[in-house]
């Protein structure tokens, strides 16, 4: 297998690779890493030291975006980018003040000088713009801008999936719910050992 990919299951970021790797049918042998003990060949591999990464004969991608962009370049079967300019720009948002209000109000402990009530607030007014764009889809149909938030979003939603239920989200909570039952979702998230040297070769998508 010519193409590896280094991943960590429950990473946002992971997720979304594999989202598009599976959508795409690209086979890779797949590396899950613990994020406290990194191997050593990961280390050498990632130049950010960071999952995902994808490890290709020619060249090394380790950002989720570029990733996904990659593996749907090789193969869309399912159109994901065909999707309007918009989508980009709510994946840069996504990418980066809600991600940054994100961490702020999961992790709050870390950032011990900043206000979590303050990144709350700025989370919820982006996930209730999102809920007014969805329509099914966030553009009528699954593109790219999708499968790249919406590991985000839940990672959001289970830091308290009943106040998060409770808010008047509907058209968000419903995109968000028919994802986690998803095949997609549940083809992304099977768990895995930790990769060590000479283990075989673990194919993904299987």
């Amino acid at each position: 297998m010519s193409a590896v990919l280094w991943s960590f299951r429950r990473c946002p970021y992971a997720i979304r690779a594999r989202l598009a790797l599976r959508a795409s049918g690209q086979q890779v042998a797949l590396r899950e890493i613990v994020l406290r003990d990194k191997p050593e060949a990961f280390l050498a591999a990632s130049p950010s030291a960071t999952v995902p990464c994808l490890v290709l004969p020619d060249r090394v991608i380790d950002e989720s975006l570029d990733i996904m962009r990659w593996a749907l370049a090789q193969r869309d079967p399912e159109g994901w980018l065909e999707m309007p300019a918009a989508g980009w720009d709510w994946i840069a948002r996504n990418d980066g003040p809600f991600k940054h209000a994100l961490d702020r109000c999961k992790y709050a402990t870390r950032y011990p000088d900043e206000d979590p009530a303050h990144h709350l607030a700025q989370a919820q007014a982006y996930l209730s713009e999102l809920d007014a764009q969805i329509e099914g889809w966030m553009f009528g149909r699954p593109t790219l801008a999708d499968f790249a938030l919406l590991p985000f979003v839940r990672q959001f939603a289970f830091i308290d999936k009943p106040w998060f239920d409770a808010q008047p989200w509907p058209a968000l909570q419903a995109w968000l719910a028919r994802f986690l039952d998803s095949d997609a979702f549940a083809g992304v998230m099977q768990k895995y050992k930790p990769w060590h040297e000479n283990q075989p070769v673990r194919l993904f998508p299987e």
